[in-house]
Order: C-alpha cells, then sequence, then structure tokens
C-alpha cells in the first residue's frame, strides 16, 4: 500500500515548518487517507485516542487500535451499502465514540463525512442533506425524530439505546450491524486534492453555502495544532467546541487525531459546574473555545480562578474578538496566557497569537499570519494592500500562501476570490508591528458623525465594567449622525438595568474610547441572539433597530 509521504506530517510533528511546507507542495498527494493519517498510523500499542464523557455521566476510554478495527469494520457495512470514494456521509451524532467510529470509517473508504449539528432543525438538516446528496444519515435516538421531518432523507443507521430501542422502521442498528463484520480493511488513497468533509458556512444572504475541505488541509490543521494552540504530547487538551461546527471538527478531532494524541469528548449539558468537573477530573492544562465560554468563567470569578489557578498552562481563543478584558482577568486570576485565534470555516485558522511562535504580543490584535499564509489588508475596489492604520478588507495573498486550501463553495459562484487574494468580509488594520486588529465585519462597522466605529472596541470597554457580562453594539439609524452607537448589555448577576447604570456605563466607555465611540443609547435584554455555535447575531439586532425607525418616521410622516 503506497501512503502520502511521511515527511510531511513527521515534519509537522517535529515542529519543522519549512520541511512542513516542502513536502506539502511536493509530496507524493496521489496517495492519501484521512483514516490513515488520524488514527491508524497512531494504532500500533495501546495509545489512548477518545475520553469519552458521556451525557449520563458514565466514562469510557478508547485507544487507537479500538477505533482502527471499528471504522474497518463499518467501512465494510458502508461498501455493503453501494458506498464508495466520494460519497457523502452525514453523521447527526452527539459528541461521542459512535461519532468518532463514524467519521473515521467514512475516511477510510475514501468518502467525506458531513457533520450535522445536534442542535438543527429538520429543515436545517434538510438543505444540507439534499444540498450535499449525502448517500446516509448515522443518527441516534435522541436525534433519530427530526429525520422524520426531512424530505427525500437518505437511508438511516441508528445509534440504539441501551435496550436496542429507538429505531424506525428500515433503519440500520449501527453497533449490531457491524458487530461481526471483519476489522481488516485497508483505507483507499485518495488525492490530497480530494475532499474528505463537507462543510456548510452561513453568509449575510441566503441559505448556508457547501464548501469542501480538501486533504491537504489536515498538514494545515495540524500546523495550527503545534504553532497557535501549542498542543504536546504531555498536555491535557480539551476543545470544548462542538465538532458539529468547523474549529470543533477541524481542530478538536482531526488535529488531535493526526498528532496520535487523545480527544476529550464531553457530551450532554454544558454548564459551569460540569465545565470544572471535567477540568478537574482531566486535568486539563490546554483549552480551546469561544469567548461565550471563557465569559462564563469570569462570571463565576473566584469560584474559577481558585480550582484553575496554576492548573492551565494556555488558554486558546477562536470564533469571534477576544476582549482584552479577557485576557487580562485570565493572566491575573488564573495566571494562564489566553490567545486570540482568528479564522473561518472556509480557511481554517489564518491570523492567531501563537502560544509555540515567538512574536509580540498586541493586546486585542487578532494576531499574525499563520506560517503557510500571507495575510494582508486591502483596499477591497483596488486591491491596494493597505499600510498600518488604514482600515481595509482583511485578505489572503492565495499566491504565497502555500497552506491556503480553499478553492470556493461546491456548485456555487462566489464574489470572495478577486485577483490572487481571497477577501474575507472583515473589515481589519494592520498595526506597526506587524499583527492585524479585527475591525468588524463589513457591514458591523457603524459610522457615526464621520467616524467609522468598531462594535468589538465599544464592546470590549462595556465588558471592562464589572456590571457586564456581555454586550453587543450595533449602528441604529440616525438623520443627524447617520448612525448612533447603540449598545444591548446583559448584566451580571445583582445588578438591575437602571437608567442610572445605563449613564454609568455610557460615561465609562466614553471615557474608556473616545467621544464620538460611545453608545448613545443602550437596552438591557434577557438574552442576545446567537448561532448555535455562540456567536453573538449583531445583524439581527441591526435589522431590528432599522425597521423600528423606518417604523417611526413612516409615523411622522403619517401625523404631519
Amino acid at each position: 500500500m503506497t501512503l502520502v509521504k511521511r515527511d510531511i506530517f513527521e515534519a509537522a510533528k517535529n515542529f519543522d515548518f519549512d520541511a512542513t511546507v516542502r513536502a506539502a507542495i511536493s509530496g507524493d498527494f496521489t496517495a492519501m487517507n484521512a483514516c490513515y493519517e488520524c488514527c491508524d498510523r497512531h494504532a500500533d500499542g495501546d495509545a489512548i485516542a477518545l475520553i469519552q464523557e458521556n451525557a449520563d455521566g458514565s466514562s469510557s476510554r478508547h485507544t487507537y487500535a479500538e477505533l482502527r478495527d471499528q471504522s474497518a469494520q463499518l467501512a465494510h457495512y458502508l461498501t455493503q451499502q453501494g458506498i464508495q470514494a466520494g460519497d457523502i456521509v452525514a453523521g447527526l451524532l452527539p459528541r461521542g465514540h459512535a461519532l468518532i467510529v463514524t467519521i473515521l470509517a467514512t475516511w477510510r473508504i475514501g468518502a467525506v463525512y458531513q457533520p450535522l449539528f445536534t442542535a438543527f432543525g429538520p429543515k436545517a438538516i434538510e438543505h444540507r442533506i439534499q444540498t450535499s446528496g449525502a448517500k446516509l444519515v448515522v443518527s441516534d435516538v435522541a436525534n433519530r425524530s427530526k429525520l422524520l421531518e426531512v424530505e427525500q432523507c437518505p437511508a438511516v443507521m441508528t445509534v440504539a439505546d441501551a435496550q436496542g430501542q429507538g429505531l424506525e422502521a428500515g433503519d440500520a442498528d449501527f453497533w449490531q450491524s457491524i458487530a461481526t463484520l471483519s476489522t481488516d480493511f485497508a483505507p483507499v488513497m485518495r488525492s490530497g486534492n480530494d475532499p474528505f468533509l463537507m462543510m456548510f458556512t452561513s453568509g449575510t444572504t441566503g441559505l448556508a453555502k457547501p464548501l469542501e475541505v480538501p486533504l491537504r488541509a489536515i498538514v494545515a490543521f495540524q500546523r495550527y495544532m503545534i504553532d497557535a494552540v501549542g498542543l504536546r504530547a504531555e498536555d491535557s487538551f480539551w476543545n470544548v467546541a462542538d465538532p458539529g461546527w468547523a474549529y470543533g471538527l477541524y481542530f478538536g478531532i482531526t488535529g488531535p487525531m493526526s498528532m496520535g494524541l487523545p480527544v476529550l469528548s464531553v457530551d450532554g449539558l454544558f454548564n459551569l459546574e460540569r465545565c470544572l468537573e471535567i477540568a478537574k477530573k482531566y486535568n486539563v492544562t490546554n483549552l480551546a473555545g469561544a469567548p461565550t465560554v471563557f465569559r462564563m468563567l469570569i462570571a463565576a470569578g473566584e469560584k474559577v480562578a481558585d480550582q484553575w489557578k496554576g492548573q492551565l498552562r494556555v488558554v486558546s481563543s477562536a470564533g469571534e474578538p477576544l476582549n482584552p478584558e479577557v485576557i487580562r482577568w485570565f493572566k491575573e486570576h488564573l495566571d494562564a496566557p489566553i490567545n486570540d485565534h482568528y479564522g473561518q470555516t472556509e480557511m481554517g485558522m489564518v491570523l492567531c497569537n501563537h502560544h509555540n511562535l515567538a512574536h509580540p504580543m498586541h493586546m486585542g490584535a487578532a494576531g499574525y499570519a499563520s506560517p503557510g499564509h500571507r495575510v494582508v489588508v486591502v483596499n477591497e475596489e483596488t486591491l491596494e494592500e493597505l499600510p498600518a492604520g488604514q482600515p481595509g478588507i482583511l485578505s489572503v495573498d492565495v499566491e504565497n500562501s502555500p497552506m491556503f486550501w480553499f478553492n470556493g463553495y461546491k456548485d456555487m459562484e462566489t464574489t470572495s476570490f478577486k485577483g490572487r487574494y481571497y477577501l474575507t468580509g472583515d473589515t481589519a488594520e494592520l498595526n506597526t508591528d506587524g499583527s492585524i486588529s479585527f475591525v468588524g465585519r463589513s457591514d458591523d462597522v457603524i459610522s457615526t458623525s464621520g467616524y467609522r466605529v468598531g462594535p468589538f472596541d465599544v464592546e470590549s470597554a462595556l465588558l471592562e465594567h464589572p456590571a457586564v457580562i456581555e454586550a453587543a453594539v450595533v449602528g441604529k439609524p440616525d438623520k443627524q449622525r447617520n448612525e448612533i452607537i447603540k449598545a444591548f448589555v446583559i448584566l451580571q448577576e445583582g445588578y438591575e438595568g437602571t437608567l442610572e447604570l445605563a449613564e454609568e456605563l455610557r460615561l465609562h466607555v466614553r471615557n474608556r474610547l473616545a467621544a464620538h465611540a460611545y453608545p448613545r443609547e443602550i437596552e438591557f435584554p434577557e438574552e442576545l441572539p446567537k448561532t448555535p455555535s455562540g456567536k453573538v447575531q449583531r445583524f439581527i439586532l441591526r435589522i431590528n433597530e432599522i425597521n423600528k425607525y423606518n417604523e417611526q418616521q413612516e409615523a411622522k410622516q403619517a401625523v404631519s
């Protein structure tokens, strides 16, 4: 069996970036398999691949050798159903043993794994399944009923409950179906440009867009784990992101397993008590997740500090900009550096404050270009690369980025590629030290009295006030100023959203930032609109304000 040249992954494990890039560019990409890279090559001996914490409080450990054998058994079942290399297998599964086996088996036969987030409703699932053309959906009892409402749903394989119940008519029983099948199934070799993941990403308009992730992206995923996350063999690593989304699938499963390290998988309710319990049980030293999680920890204050101080070695944040106040809190109360990382489903992580690379740390900046990527700020119209201090569109110079793997959406046109650049759609600003600061989504930037104000700065200032746990800032239409800054603030327990507190927050931000960059209006809702992965949806707040403004203008015109 011919395999991809081992120098690609050996160079990565040895922290030799130049050798990794050379191997990635010149390697034999006609022979590559994700199951081999993320399982089989680590399966000699008793190395642990999966540490599973279940919702019912039970736990288990699974070796790479066990996963190799079980994924081979499921691979036989898949091929018996006529599924072959290049076909799509979708997983509507919670974090767990069956999920990992499903992913690896799909990869083993050269097929493409498609994640379906378990919080999706039937229509979201239907769009993704119909668009991808999935040949099989693997589900569990808790999520199986959603598929009953999916039109043209393909065949279903279900993980039955402990009593063997929960299957619908025609379903295959996951564990029973593979129990007697052979554990011998050689990985099907593919090209490095062939896909191994089918992802969907939401834009500002339209339904979620499909994109294929090629096998060669595994090299970039592993580099991110080494360079940015700073993952070491001795670490107890926990990525709290759900594998139904890119950050959890790319860097909670694929990245660590490509290095032969254990994946800590935690199913069930996620709250402060459970988080602290898991962290203590497994002595977590390397933590990754979204700022929403870290704000939850900060809100708990001393309870978190007492347990975790001195235990965490490094912390990585991704998904939305990391507020400076969070950075200061982690340093002061946990004695742990928390670094901001920027990326997209389309390209992985390309702009980071790396834990394992030596460079200055610019407070509040998204970071520096990840090795193998040239990241710049350009004028969207002229494509001129902008100097420090001038906001523009954050872009990747594709011609000079050997680790960049995104080629566009599947069967869809995109305007994201212009000239030699991939335009992310985010507004950013180059700093004099070479770092890049995230300003906001292009349509999130607020234009007020001739000033352009990034919502991130205002939100960061608000979060520094002891009363605030979360904040979202948008531009509200205004005849005089074009827009005014409006803040939606979630308060810490013990505070009330009074007029006096609103004024105090306004003065706090005004003093913290500038006379023009403070919220003239503050609202105290019970919650903020968020995506299933926890990102605040500013656009919903902004649209609501636009609609209310238009209604007010229409009412005034009717009176006059």
